[in-house]
């Protein structure tokens, strides 16, 4: 009778692994910064993991902002990598994550998002249906002109700081990641 559970009970946990591998098999995943983005996890439990943006995740963390970017969305993150942080001004990043400098480093994060979810697809749309340009209007409330140069897609900024989009559609369950080369500021 042991046997027979048990070989039951190893039936059973196969049946559940095969079914978790099967589902994880059909998510078309994306590799960044050496980490699968799961389009079933949400911009924070996938962003974590790549070891690309590990200041914009602690940027995230000392903005208080991860508890947003994990909610329903959906969201559209221009999100920049760790070599997009290094091209700012030496010390700025020091200087942002200070806690009195929170609600100053949540407007540039939140600069970087847009409310919906728009993939390059949407966007490469909307730049035509534009003429060549199409603007975004952030979550923090200022602009950001998406336009495109040859294939590829760029971002410029209310100053005239432009950023390249490197890996396009990276998708979420609460909205599309789009990593980027430099970070973009608001007027401040």
């Amino acid at each position: 009778m042991k046997i027979q559970n048990f070989f039951k009970v190893a039936f059973a946990a196969f049946i559940f692994l095969s079914a978790n591998l099967a589902f994880a098999q059909m998510e078309k995943t994306k590799m960044v910064g050496g980490a699968e983005m799961y389009p079933s996890k949400n911009i924070v439990e996938n962003a974590v993991n790549s070891a690309d943006h590990t200041t914009l995740v602690a940027a995230v963390k000392a903005a208080g902002l991860v508890e947003t970017l994990q909610g329903k969305g959906p969201f559209t993150v221009f999100a920049p990598d760790n070599m997009a942080f290094d091209k700012l001004p030496k010390g700025t990043v020091e200087t942002l994550l200070k806690p009195e400098n929170k609600a100053t480093l949540q407007a540039v994060l939140t600069y970087h998002v847009v409310a919906g979810k728009m993939g390059s697809k949407e966007i490469a749309a909307a730049i035509k249906k534009g003429n060549g340009k199409a603007v975004l209007t952030t979550v923090q409330g200022g602009k950001l002109t998406a336009w495109m140069k040859g294939k590829d897609l760029y971002i410029t900024d209310e100053n005239g700081g432009e950023s390249k989009v490197t890996i396009a559609d990276v998708w979420q369950s609460n909205g599309v990641i789009h990593s980027v080369d430099s970070v973009v500021l608001p007027k401040m």
